[in-house]
């Protein structure tokens, strides 16, 4: 009896609890058991040597420049763009409420500029260490580079290279390194 019961149970690796448990066979995985982030967790779950998905917010106030940066973040895997807003204070809204890992954020933006909102964001940093700003702007300017760095930020990527540095910039970001490039600059620095 007990051989037959082993033999109608399979083992099943359970991701969320790091170990091996006994699921019955032909029982289906649903996607949302494999992907918890779907049935409402506003964070992945930590998981032991996977790393978690980055989170981005993305602001700027043109829709149609927030539609191409989604469309080239969301091309790599293990990112998500969690939310977007249109100028400084509403990202800062959503930062408290949907916890982003990075904040791509344009300079010049109506009600509050993304400078303003980069020195916000960095005193909140304080209750969540890992939040990165990144400026995706279309000032091709070291002296607007260097107050956006001076602001907290951590990148600078200039709007006409987005195409070319925007994943690595994010990447870079992401994991807490400096990554800046001016439109001029054939090289960037990481």
């Amino acid at each position: 009896m007990l051989l037959s019961r082993w033999f109608d149970l399979s083992v099943a690796f359970s991701p969320d609890a790091g170990r091996f448990l006994p699921q019955e066979r032909g029982k289906v995985e649903t996607r949302a058991s494999r992907e918890p982030w779907r049935m409402g967790y506003t964070r992945l779950p930590q998981r032991v040597g996977i790393p978690m998905a980055v989170r981005i917010l993305l602001v700027d106030d043109h829709p149609i420049v927030r539609q191409g940066l989604r469309t080239l973040l969301e091309g790599r895997s293990g990112w998500a763009v969690v939310g977007e807003a249109s100028d400084g204070i509403e990202a800062l809204d959503k930062v408290d409420t949907l916890q982003p890992d990075v904040v791509v954020l344009d300079v010049t933006m109506p009600r509050m500029n993304g400078l303003e909102a980069c020195r916000l964001i960095q005193q909140k940093k304080q209750k969540t260490s890992e939040l990165e700003v990144l400026f995706v702007t279309q000032h091709d300017s070291p002296q607007m580079m260097r107050e956006a760095l001076d602001a907290g930020a951590r990148g600078y990527v200039v709007k006409s290279n987005a195409a070319r540095d925007l994943l690595e910039a994010v990447e870079a970001v992401s994991q807490h390194r400096v990554f800046t490039t001016l439109a001029r600059s054939p090289q960037a620095s990481c």
